[in-house]
C-alpha cells in the first residue's frame, strides 16, 4: 500500500469517527413525537457517507451495516415510516457496531461478529415491519374511492413526476496519483451502484481519469462516494440533464395527463345527472371554479419557491466547500511547532538577560528591539499554544449517551444539561479527563438522582437534572458535575468509615467527611450491582485528577444536591512552578502541590527510630525529604533548621521538602528527558531557564509516596 493511499485510509477513519459522533448526537436529541427533518437528513447523510467510503476501500462489514441503516433512515426522512423509540435504540447500537468495525480495520481491536449480526437482524426486522405497514397502507388506499377529483389529479400528477424522476449525467474528472488498481476497482464498483458508468479516459492521460455517471442520485451523493479516496482539490464534477431522458419523461408525463383527463371526463359523464338541467349539475355552479383557479397558482407558486430555494442552496454550496474553514494537521507537527516556539522563548530570555548588561542610553535601539521581540514572542507563544486547545464539547458530547443508557437501566428520568461547551483546554487534557468525568456522571446518576416516586414524595420534579459546566478561572479550567439529587449523607458516610476502620472523629468538617468517598474501596451502596457498589471508582478519579496536576472538591447539601468541582491547568505544556536550590543546582517544584513553606526550629525536628527525620507542623508529623541527599549533591546547608521546608501534598499524603533556598515563581516550558535519557526517579521533566541553565522538574507525587514508604 502506498503512503498516499494509507493517508486516505487514515482520513476515512477520522472522518467516519466524526460522522458517527454527529450521528449519535442527532439521535439523542431527536424527538420521537415530532422529529426534526434536518436531524433525520443529517443522520442519513452520515450513514451514507460512511457507506460510500467503506465500499470504496472494500470494508464489506461496514458497508453491509450502513446499507441496512441507510435504507431504514431513508424511509424515515421521506415520511414513509414513523420514528419509534426502539428505532433510535437500534440506530445507536448500529453506531456502536460500526465504531467497533472501524477500530478493527484500523488495527485497534476487533468487532464482535455476533453483535453485528444481532444488530443487522434487528434493523432488518424493523425494515420488514415498515414494508408490511407500507403494503397495508397501499392496499387500503387502493380500496378507497376518490373523495375529490382535484385531489386525484394532483396525486396522480405527483406520482407520475416521482416515478419518472429525470436522471442526471455527471462528468467526473480526478487524478489517479497514489491510487492502486484495487482502490480504483472498488471506487468504480461503488459508483456503479449509483447508476450507469461510462469510462471516457484517454490513453494519453496517464494520471487523469474521466468518467460519466447517469444516476438519479444528487451531486452530493456522488461527491461523498469519491471524496474519501480522491483528493478533493483534484476532483471535478459537472452535471447536465440528459435531453433524451428528459424528452421521454415529458412524453410520458403528457400521456399520463391525457389519460387522467380522459378518466376525469368519463367519470364526469357517468356521474352527471342532467347536463345542466338541474341546479346542482356539475356544469352549472360557478362557485367551484374560483377554488380551482386559485388552487393551481398556489401549487405552482409553492413549487417555484421550493425550486428557487434549492437553486439558491446549490449555488451557495460550492462557495462553502471551496472556502475551507479548517485544515487537518498531524498532532506531531503541532507538537514540533510548540517545541520550536519554546526554544524561541528560551533564546529570547537569554538575549534579554545579555542585553540588560548594556547601557540603555548608548544601546537604545538594542533595548527597543529586545522589547519588541519579547512582545512578539509572547504573542506567538499564545497563538501556538491555542492550536493545541480544543473545546471541551469533544468530551461533553459522549455523556448524553451515557446518561440515556444508564437512566434506562436504573429506571430513572434524567436530563443532562451542558454549560460552557466551547471552553478550551489542552488536547492532552481532553484525552485524559474523559474517564474521570464518566465516573462522576455515572456516580451522580446512580447515587445522587433519586427514583421518580421518591422525588415526587420529596416535592421535586420526577425528572432529575445533571449539569456539566466548564469555565476558565485564572490560569486554570474548572469543570463541575452537579445534580439536584439527594445529596451526600454525612451520618451514612461516617458510619461506613467506622465500619471500615478509618481514622475519623465527630468534629470533622463537611469537606473532610466528603473527602472520605475518595478512599480506596469506599462505597455507601447497600448492594453490589453491575453499575456500582465495589468502591473502585472515586479513588481512581482523584488519583487521575492529581496526576494531571489538578484537584477535586465537593459541595453537598442533603436533599438538595451535590456539586463536584475539578480544577486543572489549562495545558500540560506549560507549568507554574516554584524554583528552589539545593547545593549549586536549581529545581522546579509544581506550584499546585505546594501547601506552604516555613523555616523550622531545631525543636520541631524529630528522629524516628533511626529511619528518618520528621517535622512537627501544627500537631502533625511529616517526613522530611532532603533534596541534596536524593540527588547526591554537595550542599553547605545540611541542618534542617538552617534551611527551608516546602510542605507538599500529593495523593492525600503530606511531606516536607528540605531545600537550601527559594528563588521565585516561574511559568516554565516543560521539556521531556525520556527521549535522550533514561527515566530518573523523582524527576518528571526539565526546563531551560533564562540564563540558559537546565532546571529539573520534580516528580512531587513520587517523592511524597517514597518518603511515606521509608517511614513505614
Amino acid at each position: 500500500m502506498s503512503d498516499d493511499l494509507e493517508q486516505f485510509y487514515e482520513i476515512f477513519f477520522e472522518e467516519s469517527s466524526e460522522l458517527l459522533a454527529d450521528m449519535e448526537a442527532c439521535l439523542l436529541r431527536l424527538n420521537v413525537s415530532s422529529p426534526d427533518l434536518e436531524d433525520l437528513n443529517a443522520i442519513f447523510r452520515a450513514a451514507h457517507s460512511i457507506k460510500g467510503g467503506a465500499g470504496t476501500f472494500g470494508f464489506a462489514d461496514i458497508t453491509e451495516t450502513t446499507h441496512m441503516l441507510e435504507s431504514l433512515l431513508d424511509k424515515l426522512r421521506k415520511g414513509e415510516l414513523e420514528v419509534r423509540s426502539e428505532m433510535i435504540d437500534a440506530f445507536l447500537k448500529a453506531g456502536d457496531v460500526i465504531k467497533n468495525q472501524l477500530a478493527g480495520h484500523r488495527g485497534e481491536g476487533a468487532a464482535d461478529p455476533a453483535e453485528a449480526a444481532m444488530v443487522l437482524d434487528e434493523l432488518k426486522k424493523l425494515s420488514d415491519e415498515a414494508q408490511l405497514l407500507s403494503n397495508k397502507e397501499s392496499s387500503n388506499t387502493e380500496s378507497k374511492t376518490d373523495a375529490s377529483i382535484e385531489n386525484h389529479r394532483v396525486v396522480e400528477k405527483t406520482a407520475t413526476v416521482k416515478e419518472n424522476k429525470p436522471k442526471c449525467i455527471y462528468s467526473i474528472e480526478f487524478s489517479k496519483f497514489g491510487l492502486n488498481e484495487a482502490a480504483l476497482e472498488n471506487l468504480f464498483s461503488n459508483l456503479q451502484s449509483l447508476g450507469a458508468l461510462e469510462d471516457e479516459t484517454k490513453s494519453s492521460d496517464d494520471n487523469l481519469c474521466r468518467i460519466k455517471l447517469a444516476t438519479e442520485n444528487s451531486e452530493e451523493d456522488v461527491w461523498e462516494a469519491l471524496a474519501f479516496v480522491v483528493d478533493p482539490e483534484k476532483l471535478k464534477i459537472e452535471s447536465e440533464v440528459s435531453n433524451n431522458i428528459t424528452e421521454n419523461v415529458l412524453k410520458e408525463k403528457e400521456a399520463n395527463q391525457d389519460d387522467a383527463s380522459r378518466h376525469y371526463k368519463a367519470k364526469e359523464a357517468m356521474t352527471s345527472p342532467g347536463y345542466g338541467f338541474f341546479p346542482d349539475a356539475p356544469a352549472a355552479p360557478k362557485e367551484n371554479n374560483p377554488s380551482e383557479v386559485t388552487e393551481k397558482p398556489l401549487l405552482h407558486q409553492n413549487t417555484d419557491q421550493r425550486q428557487t430555494a434549492k437553486a439558491s442552496t446549490k449555488a451557495n454550496a460550492p462557495a462553502t466547500s471551496n472556502e475551507a474553514s479548517s485544515i487537518r494537521v498531524s498532532i506531531e507537527k503541532v507538537d514540533q511547532m510548540i517545541n520550536l516556539v519554546g526554544e524561541l522563548v528560551i533564546t529570547q530570555a537569554m538575549l534579554a538577560q545579555t542585553a540588560s548588561q548594556f547601557d540603555p542610553v548608548v544601546f537604545e535601539k538594542l533595548h527597543s528591539g529586545m522589547n519588541q521581540l519579547e512582545r512578539n514572542t509572547r504573542d506567538l507563544q499564545e497563538s501556538v499554544m491555542s492550536i493545541r486547545m480544543m473545546p471541551i464539547s469533544f468530551v461533553f458530547s459522549r455523556y448524553p449517551r451515557v446518561v440515556r443508557d444508564l437512566a434506562s437501566k436504573l429506571n430513572k428520568r434524567v436530563e443532562l444539561k451542558t454549560v460552557g461547551e466551547n471552553t478550551e483546554l489542552d488536547k492532552g487534557l481532553i484525552e485524559k479527563i474523559a474517564d474521570p468525568l464518566t465516573h462522576l456522571v455515572r456516580n451522580s446518576l446512580d447515587h445522587g438522582i433519586e427514583q421518580p416516586e421518591n422525588r415526587r414524595a420529596a416535592g421535586k420534579s420526577m425528572q432529575g437534572t445533571i449539569t456539566l459546566r466548564a469555565f476558565h478561572q485564572g490560569g486554570s479550567i474548572v469543570i463541575e458535575v452537579s445534580d439536584d439529587g439527594a445529596g451526600l449523607n454525612r451520618a451514612k458516610i461516617l458510619a461506613k468509615a467506622r465500619e471500615r476502620g478509618l481514622s475519623i472523629h465527630d468534629g470533622m468538617t463537611d469537606q473532610e467527611v466528603w473527602q472520605l468517598i475518595f478512599e480506596a474501596g469506599f462505597s455507601t451502596a447497600e448492594a453490589i450491582t453491575d453499575v456500582s457498589g465495589r468502591g473502585v471508582g472515586m479513588d481512581v478519579v482523584k488519583r487521575n485528577i492529581q496526576s494531571l496536576g489538578g484537584r477535586i472538591d465537593i459541595e453537598s447539601s442533603l436533599g438538595v444536591g451535590t456539586r463536584i468541582s475539578i480544577r486543572l491547568p489549562l495545558t500540560l505544556a506549560i507549568l507554574d512552578g516554584l524554583s528552589v536550590t539545593a547545593g549549586n543546582q536549581m529545581f522546579i517544584v509544581p506550584l499546585n502541590y505546594i501547601v506552604e513553606s516555613l523555616q523550622p526550629t531545631a525543636a520541631d525536628i524529630k528522629t524516628v527510630s533511626g529511619n528518618g527525620r520528621v517535622v512537627q507542623v501544627r500537631g502533625e508529623y511529616l517526613p522530611i525529604i532532603a533534596l541534596h541527599e536524593i540527588f547526591n549533591l554537595h550542599s553547605n546547608v545540611t541542618s534542617v533548621h538552617d534551611g527551608i521546608l516546602v510542605i507538599l501534598e500529593a495523593e492525600g499524603r503530606k511531606a516536607a521538602l528540605f531545600v537550601d533556598d527559594l528563588v521565585g515563581q516561574h511559568q516554565v516550558v516543560i521539556k521531556s528527558l525520556e527521549t535522550n535519557y533514561r527515566r530518573v526517579k523523582g524527576v518528571s521533566g526539565a526546563t531551560i531557564m533564562g540564563d540558559g541553565k537546565v532546571a529539573l522538574i520534580l516528580d512531587t507525587t513520587a517523592l511524597v509516596m517514597a518518603s511515606q514508604q521509608e517511614m513505614v
